[in-house]
């Protein structure tokens, strides 16, 4: 692969071939979002429940979007600014705005990642901590830096560099993921776990809430709304059948999720601690729960070096997303992008560095980390995949978008058009459902 700039008149570079791209694709969206984020949110929601909540909204609706978002950006050739200018005026302030939003999250992403590269270097010595003692000195501020630092020299490489990472990252963490699920199943909490996770009490998806927060996680779980699947999207080789190649990804992602699921319950449900634990079910649960099983250490080496791998692939992918849009919108060479965006980030990830140290930064009562958490979550990223839908199925002719999918069948063509005209319309009809409820 040739390595060049994203600003220059020179042909864009490409991954390899389609699946060098479902690789990629594959490791960015894997990360914090289904190995960190997926099991606390079933823990939360009642499990087998939420998981049906989340499969459906997965398939009908987070799918479609994630082809038309990954289409999107190969038929612009560009990054998220780019893609989006294709609608008009208002799709280039959108489009920052989409940038703007990954700036957000990659930026205490990069502390969470480090966190969990420090639970990884613990885990080899053999000495886990719980979260609190963990964060009792300045730990997430110097592993943040060391991850930020990384990820920036990594990414000076370029694509191919993303692209060889991803093809050793991805069957890796297959194998360990397998691995902790059938030391799982030989726990005692294993038949509670699955019962938890596939026994759906039906009369919660009444809920509203649930489903709310289902539809958050399937978009999370294949990193709609925050410019990754355009930007890489965007380097997707000529041949490349989209539909298929999101049809892979999807399935890879779901499958991983699910497994987390079952790789994290029957530890939870084996040592009797609560599964609706929160955001802290893997930091502060499971360094206790390995501390107790036979073997454990070994468990935990395992475990949060696959959790630290995960969470630096959805980095990369953030930052990528940002060097893309800084490289091209200010005609910059990638070297200069990288390093650019790599020292803004060490400076808006510090306060949630310190969040978590002896100052506890803190805004409105809350560490500085969990308010920025807020300002990204789920809400603002559902946002995000909903209005940009509608604007790329409004004011983007369909044929353009037809041909960018590289698919011979008009079924995804127009299911992707009926759901993304659609669902601007549905959700704000679900949003005043829930304000008069």
């Amino acid at each position: 692969m040739r390595s060049e700039s994203l600003a220059s008149s020179e042909q864009r570079a490409q991954w390899s071939s389609e699946p060098a791209f479902v690789f990629s694709m594959a490791a960015a969206a894997v990360g914090l979002g289904n190995l960190w984020r997926f099991p606390y949110m079933v823990g939360e929601n009642g499990g087998g429940a939420f998981i049906l909540a989340y499969l459906i909204a997965l398939v009908v609706v987070a799918l479609p979007i994630m082809m038309l978002e990954v289409g999107a950006g190969r038929l612009a050739q560009g990054s998220v600014v780019a893609t989006f200018r294709k609608v008009g005026k208002i799709g280039v302030f959108y489009g920052w705005f989409v940038v703007l939003l990954t700036v957000v999250i990659t930026s205490y992403y990069l502390v969470i990642t480090g966190w969990t590269l420090g639970y990884a270097l613990s885990a080899l010595r053999m000495a886990v901590q719980p979260f609190d003692e963990f964060t009792t000195g300045y730990n997430s501020i110097w592993y943040f830096l060391a991850v930020t630092v990384l990820a920036t020299v990594l990414l000076i490489r370029g694509v191919s560099a993303i692209e060889k990472f991803s093809k050793v990252l991805m069957p890796v963490l297959v194998l360990v993921i397998i691995g902790l699920v059938i030391t799982g199943i030989r726990m005692d909490g294993w038949a509670e776990a699955r019962s938890f996770l596939f026994t759906a009490d039906f009369s919660r998806l009444a809920d509203g809430r649930l489903w709310f927060f289902a539809f958050g996680q399937a978009f999370y779980t294949l990193a709609i709304g925050q410019g990754y699947l355009m930007t890489y999207g965007s380097y997707i080789p000529r041949r490349t059948h989209v539909p298929r190649a999101c049809l892979v990804v999807a399935a890879t992602e779901t499958s991983i999720a699910l497994l987390a699921g079952a790789m994290i319950f029957p530890f939870v449900f084996t040592y009797g601690f609560d599964p609706g634990t929160g955001s802290q079910l893997a930091f502060d649960t499971l360094p206790r729960v390995f501390d107790e099983m036979t073997g454990g250490a070994w468990v935990a080496m395992a475990f949060f070096f696959l959790f630290f791998a995960a969470a630096f692939s959805s980095c990369l992918a953030g930052l990528k997303v940002i060097i893309a849009a800084t490289a091209e919108e200010f005609s910059i060479p990638d070297r200069r992008a990288v390093i650019a965006v790599g020292v803004l980030m060490l400076f808006l990830g510090l306060p949630s560095a310190l969040s978590f140290s002896p100052v506890g930064l803190e805004v409105m009562g809350m560490p500085f980390l969990d308010f920025v958490d807020q300002f990204g979550g789920t809400n603002v990223v559902v946002t995000s995949g909903v209005l940009g839908a509608g604007l790329f199925c409004w004011l983007v002719p369909r044929p353009k978008i037809a041909y960018a999918l590289g698919a011979k069948s008009r079924w995804w063509e127009y299911r992707i058009f009926i759901i993304g005209r659609s669902l601007p319309f549905v959700a704000a009809v679900f949003a005043v459902w829930q304000l008069l409820g």
